[in-house]
């Protein structure tokens, strides 16, 4: 989020929060990239604020509810509030339980793969419309493609990110396995370790694939331990993926911490895994 937009991301969530009857004094920033994440205090609450035009809030609320009705493994909403987004000063905010980190929060392979498959058997009980994971990778196709709003990709490294998007997406498509719900995003920067166990959050990014699209997204070695992995499948969603993420840190508006250098840190990677 823009500086000039983060102390009234706060004043929003602030003025919500009191309005629905919780002491709110304080707000300590958790995390800012695309949106803001905020602790709210004296009363715990955790707080998501972002702005209205690039929100799926309503979606995130909807997904969350319905999986925490089959007991899937995901950070619920605030329970002292009605489950709802609210608007306030051109941003939406929606309140999360706040889940106090434990010690030590390193999280083994075997139990981080544990709780994404049960996140997938929970998801597998749901229907909801989303996305299917091949539209995120044509946006970030169209991306690559238009460069005013990625000036600073050298021809070169345009032709490698567009050349695998493509290609790739094809690839995985014509493998024909069996597609599901899925989180869309579980990295470890999406997975608490908590006093309740392990939790998913940021459900925003649900989309429909193969399981091992999720995978992609999470450390080698939780792959390992999943049960029924398609290994060849897993390598080359890891490869799309990458090529995906990748594009982002090329967008001019992009904000992720360190995105240039990691930019061009993941082009050699991905030049070194398309190798023959």
């Amino acid at each position: 989020m823009q500086v000039s937009e983060v102390q009234r991301a706060r004043a929003a969530a602030l003025s919500i929060a009191s309005s629905l009857g919780l002491r709110a004094d304080d707000a300590i920033v958790l995390h800012d990239s695309n949106k803001l994440t905020l602790r709210l205090l004296p009363c715990d609450v955790l707080a998501r604020v972002a702005p209205v035009a690039d929100q799926v809030a309503r979606f995130e609320v909807e997904v969350a509810q319905r999986l925490n009705e089959v007991e899937c493994p995901v950070a619920v909403l605030e329970p002292r509030v009605e489950p709802r987004v609210h608007e306030r000063d051109g941003f939406v905010i929606t309140l999360w339980t706040y889940y106090a980190p434990v010690t030590p929060s390193e999280v083994s392979p075997a139990d981080y793969a544990h709780a994404l498959a049960r996140l997938h058997a929970g998801m597998r009980e749901i229907d909801i419309p989303t996305q299917h994971f091949t539209d995120r990778v044509e946006q970030a196709r169209r991306l690559v493609a238009d460069r005013d709003r990625t000036p600073g990709l050298g021809d070169a490294d345009r032709e490698l990110l567009g050349d695998t998007l493509r290609k790739l997406r094809r690839v995985i498509g014509e493998r024909g396995g069996a597609e599901q719900l899925l989180h869309g995003e579980p990295h470890p920067g999406n997975l608490l370790s908590t006093g309740n166990g392990l939790l998913f959050i940021d459900l925003e990014t649900c989309c429909r694939g193969p399981v091992e699209w999720d995978l992609a997204h999470a450390p080698e070695e939780v792959g390992e331990h999943y049960p029924g992995v398609d290994r060849e499948l897993l390598r080359q969603c890891r490869i799309l993926v990458l090529a995906v993420i990748t594009t982002w840190r090329w967008d001019r508006d992009d904000q992720f911490p360190d995105g240039p250098r990691l930019g061009e840190e993941w082009l050699t990677r991905i030049r070194a895994a398309l190798a023959p």
